[in-house]
This record gives structure tokens, sequence and C-alpha cells, in this order.
């Protein structure tokens, strides 16, 4: 797991160490850089080992120097591929390392190289003999790429603090993406923070030719759902013992490593899973498994993981998050987030690895059965809502508004309260936007109202709205599980589990994401996902030999911390701070006076709109 950097055109070594320099935390072990002044192409690294620690430095370059490769993430499936390879002719002067494969892949396979791995990346081959550099991102986006093309200079990073250290590369803040942060409460690709800056979106890849620095982006694969043609006679039975095989496969690939590695443990039944596979995997060795605890104790779900570990037979270590520890952690935080991004989880993500970090330099996780598997509460309430919809004409529905806005405000995780306005608030718009304004930070009357200025709704969920209408399948379920695999997983849930680890220059592995068990799932019918309102249903099924049914039939319990608590109480989070120049002053001190006074809970606003002030003075005064 690593940081890499580059650019082609203007430029000098100078910014290519500036840029790897501000991503020491990604690779503490080693840095590496090259450059052929004459076409202006430098490529840069900065390493975190973890396989084949003698032999994977980078920059990688084949002996005859024509190709050469910065790379960030794993590919799982490097040994079959090296073994392909050398059948092919192609000789390796590495014992293992999964970096080289990619320059004799690509030396074999060319732009369809990335149809063939199995794991995550970002990775940037520079092709000498062409005069072109290539680029991917694995097909869920768990490794980050950004890139600009500004006066003169194509640069591209895996943060976008190193792609603004470049002397070229601007760095104006976007008003279409700050609307899309407070809809969304994160940006989702190919957006990113600034004017004419990009994320490469998940599954794509992007050619940039050396001498006119012109690009092209394309995309190599996307996430659709295909159910199975043919039903067998027995499916629950049949499916449940693949997806076990797979899932124990993922798992097991996710264990290679050089380096100490364990297991991140909630207690729910994906990380349950995973650790339980892992053990399974490893007979005889002692698996570490890592969780956090919360003071406030609608939040805290410490017993479960404790429960686990015990009936597993862990090494467990357990975490307790108070508010003294938040204080000295957000600024740590601040200085190091790429952009503003408002899953509040964050924090707590970023303390479990960095206690992880003090045993392990890998952890697995359980990201990703939640969306795969229809594993969230809106699948609960998609039936009811959809029915609501048609029965209520909208003006009663507004006073059925008005009525909930006088119950009571609750700042527990998840209250009821919480749970009734937020699903009347989406059910005041079309149904491809429930999903982004359930989830969302601002409902679109309120972003008017904030930047002081309509809003085309188009425009501001268009990744939404692309989600929603591509889905092959016509109907609510797959559509809102298509919204949160294409968009929710891949913009808000990895994200936030890249940024919170590599902080802390952690690797962390997702064996529900591996290829062949996903391209596995996309085809089971939604009927053996989400059965009779329980969520998970082919999934516990296929667990049930693995795990106990008290984990397997636990209710779900959100990873959040108590930050309406903390706003109302004042004690940890005081927004003391100014509204950006866009943003209606007077709208957002109403929205703090009526959380503070109990009326409403403003919990995600306040949150994204304290975040995102303390990243801009961060991004302001980098240090």
């Amino acid at each position: 797991m690593c940081g890499i950097c580059g650019f082609v055109g203007q430029g000098t070594m100078a910014d290519l160490k500036r840029m790897a320099e501000v991503m020491v935390h990604r690779g503490p072990d080693a840095e590496g850089f090259w450059s052929d002044e004459s076409r202006g192409v430098y490529l840069g690294h900065r390493r975190l080992s973890i396989i084949d620690i003698e032999g994977g430095s980078q920059p990688m370059w084949t002996p005859d120097g024509n190709l050469g490769v910065v790379f960030n993430g794993e590919i799982y499936n490097h040994l079959e591929l090296r073994d392909e390879l050398i059948k092919k002719g192609h000789e390796f002067l590495t014992d293992h390392s999964d970096t080289e494969v990619l320059l004799y892949g690509y030396r074999e396979w060319g732009p369809s190289l990335p149809e063939r791995l199995n794991g995550m990346w970002a990775f940037a081959i520079c092709d000498c003999r062409k005069g072109e550099i290539f680029v991917s991102r694995d097909r869920f986006g768990q490794k980050p790429l950004f890139y600009a093309c500004h006066n003169g200079t194509f640069a591209f990073a895996s943060e976008l603090k190193s792609l603004t250290r470049h002397t070229h590369i601007d760095s104006s803040i976007s008003t279409l993406s700050l609307q899309k942060y407070f809809a969304y409460a994160y940006i989702p690709a190919p957006n990113s923070i600034y004017e004419r800056v990009y994320k490469l979106p998940a599954g794509h890849n992007l050619v940039i030719e050396m001498d006119t620095l012109e690009y092209t982006v394309q995309k190599y694969w996307d996430f659709v759902l295909e159910p199975f043609e043919q039903i067998p006679k027995d499916p629950e039975s049949q499916w449940a013992d693949e997806l076990r095989h797979l899932l124990f496969k993922a798992v097991e690939r996710r264990l290679m490593s050089d380096v100490p590695l364990g297991v991140f443990l909630s207690g729910g039944i994906d990380s349950s899973s995973v650790i339980s596979l892992a053990i399974s995997a490893l007979p005889g060795k002692s698996v570490r498994t890592f969780s956090i605890g919360f003071e406030e104790e609608s939040f805290d779900e410490s017993g479960y993981s404790n429960e686990v570990a015990n009936i597993l037979g862990s090494r467990h270590h357990l975490s307790i998050l108070s508010l003294e520890q938040s204080t000295s952690l957000l600024p740590e935080i601040m200085a190091k987030l790429d952009e503003p991004m408002g899953d509040n989880s964050l924090l707590p993500s970023y303390l479990l690895c960095r206690e992880a970090r003090k045993e392990v330099t890998v952890a697995l996780s359980g990201d990703g059965a939640d969306e795969l598997f229809a594993g969230y509460d809106p699948f609960r309430a998609l039936r009811l809502a959809n029915l609501y919809k048609r029965l209520v004409p909208r003006p009663v529905h507004m006073g059925i508004r008005l009525l909930a806005s006088w119950l009571p405000t609750s700042y527990k995780n998840m209250s009821l309260d919480f749970k009734i306005k937020r699903t009347l608030l989406g059910l005041s718009f079309p149904r491809k936007l429930w999903n982004p304004v359930w989830l969302g930070c601002l409902s679109p009357d309120d972003i008017a109202r904030l930047f002081g200025a309509s809003v085309d709704l188009e425009e501001i969920y268009e990744e939404a709205i692309c989600a929603w209408e591509s889905c092959t399948q016509d109907n609510l379920l797959d559509r809102t599980l298509q919204f949160y695999t294409k968009l929710y997983l891949q913009d808000d849930i990895l994200v936030k589990m890249d940024r919170a680890s590599m902080m802390n220059s952690l690797e962390v592995r997702s064996p529900y994401l591996d290829i062949d068990l996903v391209n596995f799932i996309r085809k089971i019918p939604i009927c053996y996902k989400f059965r009779n309102g329980e969520t998970k249903y082919i999934l516990k099924r296929a667990l049930m030999p693995v795990l106990p049914l008290e984990i397997l039939h636990r209710p779900k319990k959100g990873f959040g911390i108590p930050i309406s608590k903390w706003f109302f109480e004042k004690k940890i989070v005081k927004d003391d701070s100014d509204p950006l120049d866009s943003m209606d002053r007077q709208f957002v001190a109403r929205k703090l006076d009526r959380h503070l006074k109990g009326k409403e809970d403003n919990r995600t606003f306040l949150w994204n709109k304290w975040l995102l002030t303390r990243w801009q003075a961060s991004a302001a005064h980098p240090g």
C-alpha cells in the first residue's frame, strides 16, 4: 500500500518531491523518484512495504527501460498471473512482487490488463515506446486517484494535497461540489472539491499522451445486476454453499502478507464472518481482532465484539472513544484530510485504525456486505414508502410532515423521531431521490437557502439519478441496492476507510469486494437478498455453518458518534466558525439555534459545516 504521484509537462523534480512528501503517511517505509526531463515526465512513489519487502521498490522498470510503473494497492491473484506470464516467456527479477506482475501483464495484455486483476489498485504505467501513460483504478475505487490538466501540466496523485503541491495546478473551490457536499455529505466522483480537478471513477482507465497532454477516460467495468436466467431446484442451499466457498477464498487471498495482519470486529455478521473464516484459513495460528467502543451507550456495540471474540477465540483489542480523545484527534484528522467528507464515523474509524496499527500493518474489514446484500434499514421502508407515495396526496403529506416536526427531538443513535422525519423528507421528492435525501445532509430546498440561489436537482443529484436509472432491474429494491453499491459504497464508505487507514499507515482489505465473489452475488435475485423484511437473507443462510444464530440475527447498529449531543451540550464541537463566503450566515445561525433549543436535530448539517470550515482552514495553511 502506497502513495503515487506524477506529472507530464511543466514542472521540476522539486514539484515531484513536494507532491510525494505530503503523502509520507501513505508510505513511511521508502520513497522513489524517476524523471525524463527531455519529455517532461516525472513519477514519484511513497511505499508502505507489505509484499516482497526486499524486491518491491518503485518506480519499477522492465530491464529494457521501456515500461515503468508506480502502484498503490494489492493484486490478490498476482501469483496465478505470474505463472501464466512465465509460461508466455516473461522473465521476472523479483521473488513475488505484485508490482512486477503489472509491468509484464501490461506488456502481454495491454489496456485489457485491469480486467484480469483481482484486487484493489491505482497505478500508472509509463510506456516510453508509445509515448503515453496508462492509468487505472480498481472496480470499486478502493484506492484513490486524482488528476488535473492545468497550465501546460497533466498531474495525478493519490491525494488532493499532493496534487495541489505542484506549482502549476490550481485549487479554487467548486461551488457545484460544495452543493453536492451538502446534498450527499460527500463529494461523488468524478467531482472533487476543486474546480477542474477530478477523481478517476472506479472501474475506469485513463491514457495520457506525453507529447500533447491529451487524455481519454474509458470505463472497463461496471456493477450490473444480472440475475441468473435459470434457478436451480434448491437455490437457497446451492447458492449458500457457493457463496460461503467464494467468501472463504476471498478471505484466504487477503491473508497474503509479509507483515503482521489482523481483522476489524464490530460484532455484526459481516466482520464476524471474516474473522471466523480467517481463523479457519489459519489453523493453529492466533488471529488478532480490533474494535472500538463509545462512552455514549446508544452508540456503543463493544459488548457485541467482545462476545464474538470470545466465541471465535481471537486475540481481541478494544478501545473506548471518549470526548476527551476526540478533542485531540480532530485537528490531527483535519490536517491530513484530502477533502471534506461528512461521514462522522470517520472519527471512530481513524481511532480504530490508529490502535490497530500499533500491532499490525494490514487489517481485514467487512465493508461491502451491507451494500451487496441489501443490509440497510431503508430496504425495509421501501414497500410502505411506495404505498404511501401512491395513496397520500401531496397536501396531506405536507400536513403530516408539519405534525411530525413537533415530535420531541432525541439525540440518540437512529432514534424513532429521526427516522420518521428523515423518511417523510425523502418522500417529498421523486423516488429516484429518496435514497440520497434520506442519507444526505440538507434537502434540496435547504441547499438553495444555504447558497442563496435555486438549484438544479438533475445537476446536484446527477450521480444518484444515474445509479438509479441505469439499473437493469425495474424494481425499487434493486434500484436501491445499485444506488448503495455504485455510489454510497464507492464515494463514502470506501473513501472513509481509505483515509482513516492510510492516515495511520495501515492497509485495509475488503474480502466482500473480491471480484469472483461480487460476480456471483450480483446474479442472485433480490428476493434472496431481502425477504419478508429480513436483510442479507442468503448471506445469513450461507453463514449458518460458520456463525452462531445469535450473531446471525443480531440487529444492525450503525458505526456513528454522538455529534448531536456534542453540539447540544457544547462539550466538544462548538460551532464558533464562520461560514464560507458563499453560504448564507443567517441560515447557518438559524440551524444551530434550533438545534441548541432542541427544536430540530440538525446534527448532519452542523457536523458537515463545522468540518468544511476547519478543512478549509487546514488547506489554506498546510504547514
